[in-house]
């Protein structure tokens, strides 16, 4: 699959001065010699939380002066609303402990109130070594080729959960477009959905393209396709799925700041993030480090080889969408999305 690095917010040629400098990054008040950080994520790791805590956790030491070793921690549940929780209230605010934020941790935040005990604007975000959107595929043999099909044929749709993505874009893609979509809830991860997907279990599913493209590539490929993607959320197109057409350009108006708000699922995840609490003086050269190695040769190659694409967002820019995102969401928008998505107020 095509890599791509997509660098916003600063040129390109900024980003090669800064990584010309010195490897090794120095922390200040916690020292990274002979310590281990653990890295703890809201999933399995089988999906691509899991392939990307891994590769992070193998690159990020060669950045951090003192090269610690770190490790990761799989604690999933709830969609990821468990390790988050976690994170803001037990988790050591030490500099050693961090999380792969959930890429609905904002969503859920502003949704569900009295589930998630955490608030996505004091942690810190170090930055996000992808930016992906949710993709809705249906298998061909379901004989819907685009969107509008569904308005007159039922389709099975599969899921982990509500609050996940696998259930928020084609419970929107029902209410707001008046599809006919039976969603079946219960499916532990994005991998076991996706086989009972394939089995015949059900006849489709909503994840981010990174999951579609690297466990089953093949799908798409070739005259005689598996599956097909219908629809697309972010706040951009996917690169790879510019003839997808996107929810927000479909819906009536009136839905718009629904979408537009839900397309905080593809900026967030598949990055590091510090607790609360966790010490301030150790940000900036945290931040430098995940910059210098989403930029590093030897790590965009081992993505390249896991089938994991490079788009990077630096950490600022990542905690300042989160910081808008919670603080300018209109009180109307999210009770509206509340009611549509769990058919009764935020909660």
């Amino acid at each position: 699959m095509k890599i791509l690095i997509k660098y916003i917010g600063i040129s390109v040629f900024f980003w090669g001065a800064l990584f010309s400098s010195d490897k090794k990054v120095e922390a200040q008040s916690v020292k990274f010699k002979g310590k281990t950080i653990t890295v703890v994520i809201g999933y399995g790791f089988g999906g691509t939380y899991g392939k990307y805590s891994r590769l992070m956790s193998r690159h990020m030491k060669r950045f951090i002066k003192g090269n610690p070793n770190i490790v990761v921690q799989s604690m999933p549940g709830a969609g990821g609303i468990k390790a988050t929780n976690y994170a803001a209230n037990v988790m050591p605010a030490n500099g050693l402990n961090w999380i792969v934020p959930p890429d609905a941790s904002v969503v859920s935040q502003l949704l569900r109130p009295k589930r998630t005990k955490y608030d996505m604007r004091k942690f810190t975000s170090l930055g996000s070594t992808n930016q992906t959107n949710t993709i809705f595929v249906l298998r061909t043999d379901s004989g819907i080729s685009k969107w509008s099909d569904m308005k007159t044929k039922q389709v099975v749709v599969g899921n982990t959960g509500p609050g996940s993505t696998s259930f928020l874009i084609p419970k929107m893609m029902k209410e707001m477009l008046g599809l006919r979509i039976k969603l079946i809830s219960g499916y532990k991860g994005s991998s076991k959905t996706i086989l009972a997907m394939e089995q015949g279990e059900h006849q489709g599913t909503g994840f981010n393209w990174l999951a579609w493209s690297s466990k089953v590539p093949h799908w798409f490929k070739g005259n005689k396709k598996f599956a097909q993607p219908i629809m697309q959320t972010g706040v951009w197109k996917d690169p790879d799925l510019k003839d997808v057409p996107m929810l927000k350009e479909v819906v009536d108006e009136k839905y718009r700041p629904i979408v537009s708000f839900m397309a905080t699922l593809g900026i967030i995840g598949r990055g590091l993030s510090l607790p609360p609490g966790a010490p301030k003086d150790i940000v900036p050269s945290l931040r430098l480090a995940f910059d210098k190695m989403v930029a590093d040769a030897e790590y965009i190659e081992e993505a390249k080889k896991r089938r994991l694409r490079v788009i990077p967002t630096k950490g600022a820019e990542v905690q300042k969408f989160i910081n808008d995102a919670i603080n300018k969401a209109p009180k109307s928008v999210v009770a509206d999305a509340a009611k549509m998505i769990f058919g009764k107020s935020a909660e």
